[in-house]
């Protein structure tokens, strides 16, 4: 997939999904629309230039999309989703915490990780706030959140469903004992990746994490 259509359709993924998701007013829809495609245009344009050009690219970009759900978020400070990480595991302690704020295609967001060992097993745990992409348009970036999938092989499967109420999915490689189950809560991402564990203890895993409190979350920093 070349840089103008990998941009092209996260715009028009964004956009639809705003638009049928939210109460948006056409001509909100509108103008964000001219907005993406002037700055898809900008990051094309970058691509090629690299260096500084890219970065107002994607500022522009981060601004097209806060147009198009009408929002302008200052996602969770880092050290608030760092504090919601389990400081312990059934069985296991944990061996690293950290958090960041990062951007990507000019949209601020901030995450927190950790990871969690015992003898020859692992867990990784990983929250993020995506910012302005909360609720549909959150699903929009996510491939899974818009699918229904459901496959079962001899050595694994995948599949998506609910967890607590909220969009997941998972997959599972019984042969090498990895897995993961990542579930959507609003603008928030929660990942729990096992490595040599049966399913049922990655699930116990992401039962460690608080996602009311997450939940509870959703509306910080938002500026209308």
């Amino acid at each position: 997939m070349n840089t103008r259509l990998a941009i092209g359709g996260f715009c028009l993924s964004v956009l639809s999904i705003v638009g049928c998701g939210q109460n948006t007013s056409d001509k909100r829809l509108e103008e964000a629309s001219k907005k993406m495609e002037e700055a898809g245009k900008k990051m094309e344009e970058a691509a090629k230039e690299g260096g500084a050009a890219m970065g107002e690219a994607m500022k522009k970009m981060g601004e097209a999309i806060g147009a198009a759900t009408g929002k302008k978020v200052t996602p969770v400070d880092l050290r608030e989703l760092k504090a919601l990480l389990p400081e312990v595991l059934p069985g296991m302690k944990r061996t690293r915490a950290e958090g960041e704020r990062a951007a990507a295609m000019g949209l601020n967001i901030s995450k927190a990780e950790g990871e969690y060992q015992k003898a020859g097993s692992s867990v990784h745990i990983s929250l993020m706030d995506m910012g302005t992409l909360s609720g549909m348009a959150a699903m929009a970036t996510v491939g899974w959140a818009m699918a229904e999938i459901d496959k079962e092989t001899e050595t694994g499967y995948e599949k998506t469903s609910t967890y607590q109420g909220y969009k997941s999915h998972e997959k599972y490689s019984r042969k090498s004992q990895d897995g993961e189950v990542t579930v959507l809560v609003d603008r928030f991402v929660v990942e729990v990746r096992g490595n040599n564990l049966p399913m049922e203890g990655i699930m116990a895993a992401l039962g460690t994490v608080d996602l009311s409190k997450l939940a509870a979350m959703k509306g910080k920093g938002v500026e209308q």
